[in-house]
This record gives structure tokens, C-alpha cells and sequence, in this order.
């Protein structure tokens, strides 16, 4: 075996190498090109191929000529340790244990909200992310979606927090939402709580979307599209829509604003990084005038 295989794959660290391992591993027959693969990951084919170089160059895929094209997989040599890299829980069309999702929500929220409303909401959040196809951490993006539905029905209910809340609302919850998001909550910290969901949320948030933020050091984290809900409105301050028209319930006591910005979606990271940074001069103004708006009145002391 080659000595090379037992390094770390540091390599893959970087999002957009690791997601073209995951596409690889997910081809029917193993094996992709780049013009498919840029195309799909919605960038320019240099910039996949720069990538590819440097999986090649770590001997993580392997080249294989057919004609006038070149497909590339998985080096078998490396073939395991992919598998465990990219290992997303349960199987495609397998259950998530909810009984124990529901066992530990119910713990979390004792006190605040009753077991059977736990259960209730995560059922109905299993049904919602599973609904188009199968989503990769379907068990964990189960919990996540139900635990941030719950603290927004529980706020909804008892509003006892004097930290505003922001609903960041867009189609597939992939793009714009997401770039506002992460932003806030960099900005923010704990100082706001930020949400985003979709009208018609995607599988996954848009690769430029992640690159855009990750080259100004705003991770993204665990964030995923989610779908709409009518307790994440009604807990939000403020809701900010962009482009998903009257998708949006209209509740009244809470501010509605709506951005107009071009969508993200098949556009190159260097338009993607145009829109990045108009949102990002929208939520410094936004953050400002919430922090004021949240700010207590100190009476000047001589």
C-alpha cells in the first residue's frame, strides 16, 4: 500500500475538494468530469480543476482518459477512509430513531413545553426535510429544525427574551437567506437570534454561497435550507424577505422588510461576492438600528 495513504487528508479540508469526493462516491459508476462537475457545483471549470489537481496530486483520485475525455474516481487505495470521511448517518430511505430525538427535546424543553407538542413538532419536522428526497444527516438536520421550531414556538407564546429576533426568508433557503444569516450572527454574536428558512427550500446551500462567506471568515456552520413555518414568523422582530414573494404569513406587531437582490443561484463566485457584499452593508444597517431600538435608556449623570 502506499505510504501516502496513511497522511491525513488534510486536503479535503478545503468544502469544495470535499463535496467533489462526495459526488464521486454518489456517481452511479464512480467516476465524474470536471465540465459536469463545475456545472453542478455552479463554478468555473479552472476552479475544479485547480481542485482536482490537488486530489491527484495527493493520489485521493485517480485519471482515467476515454477518448477526447477524462473521468476521474476515487483511488481505491483511498477508497475506506473516503467512506468514513463522508459516512452521513443512516442510510438512504431508513428512519431516524425520533423516539429518541423526541426523548431528548423533551428534556431540553421540561418546563416549557409538554412532551406530546415535542413529538408532535418533530414528527412533523421528519416529514417536512424528508418530503422531496432524501436529505444527507436527515436524523441530526431532524433535530436541529425541530429544537429551532420549538424555541420559536416557545418565544411565540412567552416572549420573556429581550434580544431581537430576524427571519431571513428566500426561496430555496440556499443562497441569500443564508449569506444574511451567517453574517448577523457574525456580527451579532449572541446579541440577536437569527433564523432563515425557504419557500421551496433546496438540498443543500449553494457552494459559491459557502466560498463567498468562508473567504471574508464567516463560517457557515451547521446550517441547512429549511422550509418555511408559520412559528418561526411569528416568533421574528423582524422578518427580511428576498424574493419569495407573498410566501410569507403577514402577523401584526412584527417588522416586514423586502431586499431586493439578485439571486445567487448559477452565478459565478466573483457576482455571487457583488451580492455577499450588498447584503452585508443591509445587515450592518439592520444590526445597528436593532441594537439601538434594544439598547436601555441610561439618563446622563453629572
Amino acid at each position: 500500500m502506499d505510504a501516502g495513504v496513511d497522511r491525513p487528508i488534510s486536503v479535503l479540508v478545503d468544502p469544495t475538494r470535499l463535496r467533489i469526493v462526495r459526488m464521486m462516491r454518489a456517481a452511479p459508476d464512480g467516476r465524474v468530469l470536471v465540465g459536469r462537475l463545475a456545472e453542478a457545483l455552479e463554478l468555473r471549470q479552472p476552479t475544479v480543476s485547480h481542485h482536482m489537481k490537488a486530489l491527484l496530486d495527493e493520489g485521493i483520485v485517480e485519471r482515467m482518459p476515454e477518448g477526447r475525455r477524462v473521468w476521474y474516481s476515487i483511488a481505491p487505495a483511498f477508497g475506506e477512509r473516503i467512506d468514513a470521511l463522508l459516512d452521513e448517518g443512516a442510510a438512504p430511505g431508513e428512519r431516524p430513531d425520533l423516539d429518541r430525538i423526541t426523548r431528548d427535546l423533551s428534556e431540553r424543553f421540561a418546563g416549557v413545553l409538554g412532551p406530546e407538542t415535542v413529538a408532535k413538532w418533530v414528527d412533523d419536522s421528519f416529514a417536512r426535510l424528508a418530503a422531496d428526497a432524501p436529505a444527507p444527516r436527515l436524523a441530526s438536520r431532524t433535530a436541529a429544525f425541530a429544537a429551532a421550531r420549538l424555541d420559536a414556538l416557545a418565544r411565540s407564546e412567552s416572549p420573556a427574551s429581550d434580544k431581537p429576533e430576524v427571519l431571513f426568508v428566500c426561496v430555496h433557503n440556499a443562497g441569500r437567506s443564508q449569506l444574511a444569516a451567517a453574517i448577523l450572527r457574525h456580527l451579532a454574536g449572541d446579541r440577536v437570534v437569527v433564523r432563515t428558512a425557504g419557500s421551496q427550500p433546496a438540498a443543500e446551500v449553494r457552494q459559491t454561497v459557502v466560498s463567498a462567506l468562508d473567504e471574508i471568515g464567516v463560517p457557515l456552520g451547521g446550517e441547512f435550507p429549511k422550509p418555511l413555518t408559520d412559528e418561526a414568523v411569528r416568533a421574528a422582530d423582524v422578518v427580511v424577505t428576498m424574493g419569495c414573494g407573498d410566501a410569507c404569513p403577514i402577523y401584526p406587531g412584527r417588522r416586514y422588510l423586502d431586499w431586493e437582490l439578485d439571486d445567487p443561484h448559477g452565478r459565478p463566485l466573483d457576482e455571487v461576492r457583488v451580492i455577499r457584499d450588498d447584503i452585508d452593508r443591509r445587515v450592518r444597517g439592520l444590526l445597528g438600528e436593532l441594537l439601538a431600538e434594544s439598547s436601555p435608556v441610561v439618563s446622563a449623570k453629572a
